[in-house]
């Protein structure tokens, strides 16, 4: 989504002693590690420590995709801990609160008639930075869920990355302990995450454009079906969905990227790339007139980028016409949610896959490919949602 809007002493090296995680009824198992050796003065984050916060952050996440599997033990990986890379007191205490929750939304998800049968979690460690003895650690989580008992035609797989900033502090014996993790995706819409999702100020027109209100759409299951041509047409949907998932986790470099930093998210900029790809034509003009459409790597209009901004032109140019309910929705069809229900949207996927009556989204901020509406409205059960027929 977007709205214009030295250390003073080297330690000795450090020493991790790490096997490879081993599987047990679906469950990673990671043994004991332990980073660097006591200091008295400020301790140095060397490759070994930097390779050990990444195990941990590895550990973590894996414990949060594991709370989501049906019927996975619920034995943590990070209670293994222990040495010299830890979590706090406090961290473990919110982190045990993090699971209880996925286990709910896990249990909520089910009743929609999903379960997931595995998970799998990578962490990278993208930058670390210290100031005395606190050090900051950017990762990027990488999660794969696979869908329990998939019907004939139903995708396999759901996947999304997530960003997060890990804060660990060293106390005098040189002990590094987690003590804070901080989503800093633009949207926060991974289905592991539990920190609300970031809601935008109102929006307002200007130039006189007329800026309709998009009716909502229910979100009750099994509606009567509404089908639409994939190619052959006007557009060609298949084309919309094929870019969608070829670019929902490796972002095209011939747009530019809004996704963190307080860009304000990618979701629409990602959802106008897809409705190009697949024969949307760009409507030239000034940037701020909603009634305009265009975008690349130069320049791009507020409704190429702007959620609400973006419902506005769809609506002004007939180029969507409304869906009475989200499970409607076809391949190259669009979703917005409005998470707060103050009648600014927030966030905008396109459906790239339909099965069983059930349509899978795929979205920028976080990058996620394939997450199926079950997920999102279990996730998210008092937002409002749009659907739009494109």
């Amino acid at each position: 989504m977007k709205s214009r809007k030295l250390s003073r002493r080297r330690s000795r090296a450090a020493i991790v002693t790490a096997a490879a995680a081993s599987v047990v009824a679906g469950v990673a198992l990671v043994p004991n590690w332990s980073a660097g050796a006591a200091v008295v003065d400020d301790p140095t984050v060397d490759a070994a420590t930097k390779a050990t916060f990444q195990k941990l952050a590895d550990a973590v996440f894996t414990d949060r995709t594991q709370a989501l599997v049906h019927g996975a033990a619920q034995k943590q990986t990070t209670s293994r801990f222990s040495g010299d890379v830890r979590l706090s007191s406090t961290q473990t205490r919110d982190e045990d609160k993090a699971l209880t929750q996925l286990r709910g939304r896990q249990s909520s998800i089910a009743k929609l008639g999903e379960t997931y049968s595995a998970g799998s979690t990578q962490v990278t460690l993208d930058a670390t930075r210290v100031t005395g003895r606190t050090a900051k650690a950017d990762v990027t989580e990488t999660t794969t869920l696979t869908y329990a008992k998939a019907a004939a035609g139903q995708p396999k797989n759901t996947g999304f990355q997530a960003h997060h900033e890990l804060t660990f502090k060293a106390d005098r014996q040189g002990v590094w302990q987690l003590t804070r993790i901080q989503d800093t995706d633009d949207g926060g819409l991974a289905v592991n995450t539990l920190s609300k999702p970031s809601v935008k100020a109102p929006a307002t027109g200007d130039d006189g454009n007329t800026t309709p209100d998009a009716p909502r759409a229910a979100t009750t299951r099994n509606p009567a079906a509404v089908p639409k041509t994939l190619t052959g047409g006007t557009y060609d949907y298949k084309a919309m969905a094929a870019y969608a998932e070829k670019y929902w986790n490796n972002y095209n470099t011939d747009y530019p990227d809004f996704n963190g930093h307080g860009a304000g998210g990618d979701c629409t900029n990602f959802v106008s790339q897809s409705l190009k790809a697949g024969g949307w034509k760009h409507v030239p003009g000034y940037v701020y007139d909603y009634t305009k459409w265009f975008g690349n790597a130069d320049i791009q209009s507020d409704s190429f980028v702007g959620v609400n901004e973006w419902s506005w032109f769809a609506q002004n140019s007939k180029r969507t016409t409304p869906l009475a309910n989200v499970y409607q929705a076809e391949v190259g069809d669009v979703i917005q949610m409005d998470f707060d229900r103050n009648g600014e949207k927030d966030h905008t996927m396109i459906v790239t896959y339909k099965a069983n009556g059930i349509p899978y989204v795929t979205y920028h901020s976080n990058n996620t490919y394939r997450r199926s509406l079950a997920s999102l409205i279990a996730s998210y059960p008092n937002a409002y949602y749009y659907a739009y027929r494109t």
